[in-house]
């Protein structure tokens, strides 16, 4: 059980090292503030455990099964990138006319909610997250075991994983906020952060 408990931890690093949209968005909201950045790893996470949850469960069968539900998924997926992406490069370009203000501007905190929202609706609206759960957990269940509670204690065990490697990556924004704050090194950020997420969601939405 250690061992399988061990290369479980291990195959959890490596997926979370894999950068993604949620690192983009997590980093992204972590350059407003640790409580937004902390919250937006607390959304990803929270549907991390919903997919483990519905794989054990057996449903996301039915979206591998099916290329209509897995092409809807897909589709709004994209759109969630697509708008989480042009709102990152809007306000990049709002931050551009305010660069004559003094250096260390600080930008608007957002609720906790909004912030826990965007991870939470990135994450599900990724259908490659539903699929990847279906084929990852099962394999660390140990012989004998019942699946489904198995399966639901692994998703719980990825979920928490996750909070705390990347709440390194919040912790680490938060050290380097004095320079991140700065006016056009925020904006420049907020250019190649709107960029990437816009590139994912043309690339889901175009990956049939």
């Amino acid at each position: 059980m250690l061992s399988t408990l061990l290369a479980f931890l291990g195959a959890c690093t490596l997926i979370a090292a894999s950068p993604g949209p949620s690192t983009v968005l997590i980093i992204k909201n972590s350059l407003r503030s640790r409580r937004s950045g902390f919250l937006t790893v607390l959304g990803n996470e929270t549907g991390v455990f919903v997919w483990g949850v519905v794989a054990a469960l057996g449903l996301t069968a039915l979206l591998a099964a099916s290329q209509f539900a897995y092409d809807v998924m897909r589709i709004v997926g994209a759109v969630v990138l697509v708008v989480f992406g042009a709102q990152t490069l809007w306000a990049a370009r709002k931050r551009k006319k305010d660069e004559g203000e003094a250096e260390g501007w600080e930008a608007p905190e957002r609720s906790g909610w909004s912030s826990y929202r965007g991870g939470l609706l990135l994450n599900l609206a990724n259908p490659k997250a539903a699929i990847f759960a279906m084929s990852f957990l099962p394999q660390f269940v140990p012989a004998g075991a019942p699946e489904l509670p198995a399966m639901i204690a692994l998703a719980a065990i990825w979920a928490v994983f996750e909070v705390g490697y990347y709440g390194v990556y919040v912790w680490c924004v938060g050290r380097m906020k004095t320079y991140l704050s700065r006016v056009h090194v925020r904006r420049r950020l907020e250019q190649i952060s709107g960029g990437v997420l816009l590139a994912l969601g043309a690339r889901l939405a175009l990956d049939g």
